[in-house]
Parts: C-alpha cells; sequence; structure tokens
C-alpha cells in the first residue's frame, strides 16, 4: 500500500492542491455571496457588472439593449428590442469557471511568476469570452427562442468550457514545469 503512495504521489499532490485551492476559493466566494440578501433580491455585484458589460457589448453589436433588477429574484433582467429576454443570474457570471481554472493551474505546478500571469490572463479572457457567450447568446434567443435548451444548456457551456480547457492544455503543455520537463 505504501509503494502504491510513494508511486503515484506526484497525483496525490496535484489532487490535494487542486482541492485545497478550489475549496478555499469557493469558500470565499460563498462568503462574498452570503453578503447580499437574497431575501429581498439583491443581486451580487459581480453578476451585475456582468449584466452591465453583456448590455455595452450588445450595444456595441448594434443591437437595441438595456437591464433592469429584477423585482422578485436576485438576478438583472435583460431585454433587447424591447423583449425580455433572460435573467443574468449569479450562475451566468462565470465565477465558479474561474474558481475552476485557477485551482487547476495552481494544482499543476508551475514558476509562480508564470502561475500568477497565467491565472490574471486566463481570467480576463474567460471574463470577456463569457461576456461575448451571454450577448451572443441573448441574440440567439431573440431570434430563436424555441432552440433555448439546446443554446442555453448545450452549445454556450461547451463554447465556454472548451475554452477553459484549451488554457488548461496550454498551461500544462507550454508554461507548467512539467512542460519543461518533458
Amino acid at each position: 500500500m505504501k509503494s502504491y503512495f510513494v508511486q503515484y504521489r506526484p497525483f496525490f499532490i496535484f489532487l490535494l492542491k487542486f482541492f485545497v485551492t478550489y475549496g478555499v476559493l469557493t469558500f470565499f466566494y460563498q462568503l462574498y455571496l452570503n453578503s447580499f440578501d437574497a431575501a429581498r433580491f439583491e443581486t451580487d455585484g459581480f453578476t451585475k457588472f456582468v449584466a452591465t458589460q453583456t448590455n455595452d457589448a450588445l450595444l456595441l453589436f448594434g443591437q437595441d439593449a438595456y437591464t433592469l433588477p429584477h423585482p422578485s429574484q436576485p438576478s438583472v433582467k435583460l431585454f433587447l428590442n424591447e423583449k425580455f429576454i433572460a435573467r443574468v443570474v449569479e450562475g451566468c457570471n462565470a465565477m465558479s469557471v474561474m474558481i475552476l481554472f485557477v485551482a487547476f493551474v495552481i494544482a499543476f505546478k508551475g514558476k509562480w511568476k508564470h502561475t500568477v500571469l497565467f491565472v490574471l490572463a486566463g481570467i480576463l479572457i474567460i471574463h470577456v469570452l463569457n461576456i461575448l457567450r451571454i450577448a451572443l447568446l441573448a441574440i440567439a434567443l431573440y431570434h430563436y427562442p424555441k432552440y433555448e435548451h439546446v443554446l442555453h444548456g448545450v452549445i454556450f457551456p461547451l463554447f465556454i468550457y472548451g475554452v477553459v480547457f484549451g488554457l488548461w492544455v496550454l498551461w500544462v503543455q507550454k508554461f507548467s514545469l512539467h512542460a519543461r520537463a518533458s
């Protein structure tokens, strides 16, 4: 049994770093979310920021868009061409995806400078692509509302998770200490 742990030690260290980092970041994010009163329908600031930036992106694309606080839910209502299209809720802000991304990069060891720069760049890329994802999803839902399940549940999640997977592969192959060793 001991030889088993010795043989797979790097894998167990990776798992430990991943779950500790993921747990700590999730804990602090949950503390942040708990500072908003869902009973009073308060939407967290980052979700409002994402909704505002999505609205700005839609306006940049030449769309007639605006947002309003949801009167009976902790979310932001997104309108396109005077039509209510979607609610931007906490799960839309990609924070959980960013936490997952950061936990993986930290767990897959690299030089600290490279790690910090890659994490910051990755978070920025995920954020910008998430804004584009929501804006494009809003336009698609406006034109093809009957495909909401496929668009919201399959195509656009594949897009954001595909990008994160690509960033992970880039990290492992180009910047981690593993890349330097192989």
